[in-house]
């Protein structure tokens, strides 16, 4: 389990003090404002942002001392993230190997998880010569491959037209099933996973203000907050 207790974070024009608990293995969507602190509360998770005090652990493992690279965490971001110059096989390698020296076992680990995304026969494009939803599916397998049991999903399929954003994440559903692991995923439209999230969590003026089964939270006294975010978004 993912435990956040009374994490508290200062800057001269904004203050977050977080509490949350993500099981292991579920898929929890974080929803709020845009400024309200959704992508603080992750790069506090990922170790970008540091805590001045409280309880951050992962299956019982105290986060807050490690450095971002050795935290069991992997972060996709909305912009992907990945290296131009590199292939589609490259840039997912180097979730497993930063020198990109791999073994041949290895390459094949790399071409089974783009088969997994889908981006089979993609294996020697580059970033540029690839549609913004097959980038995010690259840095979805690169985030896969490393093995990390806690995913962070930052807004990744914001700019993506509403079929291929739905697409995206009964994808990331379906991966998380067959490669079980955490998965936090901040969005800004709600709707495209209520029937799929196990949790989700509004987080507003750095707080997260309820969290619960979506069906609670989206039907609570915060849907009028809910809907301004949304458009605010």
């Amino acid at each position: 389990m993912l435990v956040i207790e009374d994490c508290r974070l200062t800057w001269p024009d904004f203050e977050a003090d977080y509490v949350l608990s993500v099981k292991t293995g579920n898929l929890c969507a974080v929803i709020g404002p845009s400024g309200g602190g959704k992508t603080t509360l992750l790069h506090m998770i990922a170790g970008f942002e540091r805590p001045e005090s409280g309880t951050l652990t992962f299956n019982g493992q105290n986060l807050r001392p490690l450095e971002p690279a050795k935290r069991p965490v992997a972060i996709v971001f909305q912009d992907h993230n990945l290296f131009p110059h590199l292939s589609a096989a490259q840039n997912v390698a180097l979730g497993l190997r930063p020198s990109l020296r791999l073994s041949a076992d290895e390459r094949l680990l790399v071409s089974e998880m783009l088969e997994s995304v889908d981006l089979k026969g993609f294996e020697e494009r580059r970033p540029g010569e690839m549609s913004g939803g097959q980038r995010q599916r690259v840095a979805l397998a690169r985030a896969l491959i490393s093995g990390r049991p806690l995913i962070l999903l930052d807004e990744p399929f914001s700019s993506l037209d509403p079929g291929l954003r739905r697409d995206m994440i009964l994808l990331v559903d379906a991966l998380r099933r067959k490669r079980p692991v955490t998965i936090i995923m901040t969005i800004h439209t709600p709707e495209d996973v209520a029937d799929i999230a196990d949790q989700m969590a509004f987080v507003a003026d750095g707080r997260v203000v309820a969290s619960g089964r979506p069906a609670d939270i989206l039907s609570s006294n915060l849907a009028p907050r809910i809907a301004a975010a949304v458009s605010d978004s």
